[in-house]
């Protein structure tokens, strides 16, 4: 159901999700008007990384988010491919969850281009509808920002992230609250948020095949296909029954940074580099957010894609790059003897609100030191851009072409085998791209 919806129809849809449309690739445009109505791609050059983020016009040739670059060369060799630039897609994101913010102090961000919000208890005060709040959202961010968004409207946080998938792009999407099991029944079983593509392939081996037949089912047959827990889960989301809020106090869990190289790496110096360049970029993160992280991840991806992360819990919280760096390079070390490297990433993991962590004294130290010297550099990137201070380490010397991903698909064309360090297991990243 539209924005056009019936008067009333909207009654108890408070909760929305607002989700911006091909986001990074949207920033560019904006920034690059000649680029308006052709398609675009951003993320690796055309034959290394991946796809973070396409325009519609790319995507009509069947480009998608998480595609290795050179299968998006080969769909639309007229793309032009851009590289990211996440300073001006975290700007645009600060000043798009302003909007959000001055509608309600509700808000649940996810990522840099979506966010829940509640807008139950503003609706008096605004004298409008959740239909009204999602209208006034969408214009003010296309006038404020030249991007798009598109907004689901319903009475649950689940429902709604589905139904602003309908509205894209540039729409919205009610499930009135009396026809959420409409709206529901007729979806594959993969929409249930918890469904991946091995759980849809065996729940469809008991002939579980769209959200009515979870609902259908009955306890004992979920419970066999999945188990207890999995089985109320899913049973529950089926039914529209959704008891999470909206908080606008819940904190990300990791601050990191990753990178798919233009080249594999196989200088043990050049990959020391690149982690102290991508220890920073975390370092500058937990700093923008507040946290400090009380332990330290270490993502390797060789080159036949075979995944390695190896975590490290420190004395203490920090938000410093020299810290993340040194112990980002022990467990590099620690590796022996390795592959050809395709992708590095630093991330600090159980963070912790800056204020209330505690410091670690070391003997020795100047009472003025790394502590200030890191955030000196902080205000004078604010001032001049993130290129103006950078550890000296990492000026000058090679510098190999990058295209950072949150995700990166295996291209089966560079499935080539490589020794490994002995009972390294293989993992995914499941970081989201900008795929809406």
């Amino acid at each position: 159901m539209s924005a056009s919806a019936p008067a009333g129809a909207d009654a108890g849809c408070g909760v929305l999700h607002v989700d911006m449309d091909a986001f990074y690739a949207a920033v560019e445009v904006r920034s690059r008007p000649e680029l308006r109505g052709r398609p675009v791609v951003v993320g690796g050059g055309p034959e290394r990384g991946v796809v973070l983020s396409a325009t519609y016009e790319a995507r009509a040739f069947g480009v998608r988010s998480a595609m290795p670059s050179a299968r998006a060369h080969r769909l639309c060799p007229q793309a032009v491919f851009l590289p990211p630039d996440f300073a001006a897609y975290a700007e645009v994101s600060r000043a798009v969850m302003a909007v959000f913010r001055s509608v309600t102090p509700l808000v649940q961000p996810l990522s840099l281009d979506e966010a829940f919000l509640d807008v139950s208890g503003a609706l008096r005060r605004l004298g409008t509808t959740p239909l009204g709040v999602a209208a006034a959202i969408r214009a003010e961010v296309e006038a404020s920002q030249g991007i798009t968004c598109s907004v689901g409207v319903a009475s649950t946080m689940f429902v709604a992230k589905l139904a602003s998938r309908v509205a894209k792009p540039d729409g919205v999407h009610l499930v009135p609250a009396d026809g959420v099991r409409a709206f529901l029944d007729p979806l594959p079983v993969g929409a249930l948020w918890g469904v991946g593509a091995r759980t849809e392939e065996v729940l469809g081996r008991h002939g579980i095949t769209t959200v009515a037949d979870v609902a259908a089912a009955g306890p004992t047959t979920m419970r066999r296909a999945v188990g207890e827990a999995h089985a109320a889960h899913l049973i529950s989301l089926a039914h529209g029954v959704d008891e999470r809020r909206v908080d606008p106090h819940g904190r990300e869990k990791s601050a990191g940074a990753e990178e798919t190289f233009a080249h594999d790496l196989v200088d043990p110096a050049l990959r020391r580099r690149e982690l102290l360049r991508l220890a920073d970029r975390a370092a500058r993160m937990l700093r923008q957010r507040g946290m400090r992280a009380r332990t330290v991840a270490l993502k390797v991806r060789f080159d036949d894609f075979t995944t390695i992360t190896r975590a490290r819990t420190l004395p203490a919280p920090t938000d410093l790059a020299r810290d993340l760096h040194a112990t980002a390079v022990d467990l590099l070390d620690a590796l022996g003897p390795i592959a050809p490297v395709r992708l590095l990433g630093v991330r600090g993991e159980g963070l912790v609100p800056a204020d209330r962590a505690p410091e670690q004294i070391v003997l020795g130290e100047p009472e003025h030191g790394w502590s200030d010297a890191e955030r000196a550099a902080d205000l004078a990137r604010s001032r001049f851009g993130v290129a103006a201070i950078r550890p000296a380490s990492l000026l000058g010397g090679p510098d190999p072409e990058r295209a950072r991903s949150p995700r990166e698909a295996a291209d089966p064309d560079r499935n080539r085998h490589r020794p490994h360090p002995a009972g390294s297991p293989a993992t995914t990243d499941r970081r989201r791209t900008d795929d809406q």
